[in-house]
């Protein structure tokens, strides 16, 4: 299903990931996070059709990406992640918002994700968007040092 772009204010544009979005969002993928996607991982996510979208500045620099995996009547928040200098502007929160609205519109009645127990900015931001703790996964996530975190399970009804 073809779904329409919603505006974006702020001089951000979200547009599509594409192939050559790649090495610059995997890069940036690497700076982020402790077990970063691959760039395989991207690559096979385009492949599969995931819902994956990149957020750009008025300058054209990546500000944020995210990627989500539609399934029957739901969908997943698979990655949501925002360039260092462009966190606590709510640039999460806008392509976070945009994702939801797109999954809505493919048909998703919820949307789930798992975030780090650690990350204290991501749940609040989850939990202002209106997503509830449904459950925990122990050890779920590892670091580079193979240091194990728990996962937090959150879910959001994407009704009205």
């Amino acid at each position: 299903m073809n779904v329409l772009p919603m505006p974006v204010p702020r001089n951000f544009s979200i547009l599509p990931m594409s192939p050559a979005d790649i090495e610059q969002v995997s890069a940036a993928e690497k700076k982020l996070h402790p077990s970063p996607w691959t760039r395989g991982n991207f690559a096979d996510a385009l492949a599969a059709g995931y819902d994956a979208q990149v957020m750009r500045d008025a300058d054209g620099r990546l500000v944020a990406y995210g990627l989500v995996m539609q399934g029957v009547e739901e969908a997943e928040l698979l990655n949501l992640s925002v360039i260092k200098e462009f966190q606590r502007q709510g640039a999460g929160a806008l392509l976070c918002e945009y994702l939801l609205q797109r999954a809505k519109a493919m048909g998703a009645l919820r949307m789930f994700l798992e975030v780090r127990a650690g990350n204290i900015a991501g749940r609040a931001l989850y939990r202002r968007l209106g997503f509830a703790q449904i459950g925990q996964r122990r050890g779920y996530y590892a670091d580079a040092d193979n240091r194990r975190e728990d996962a937090i399970v959150m879910e959001k009804t994407l009704s009205g």
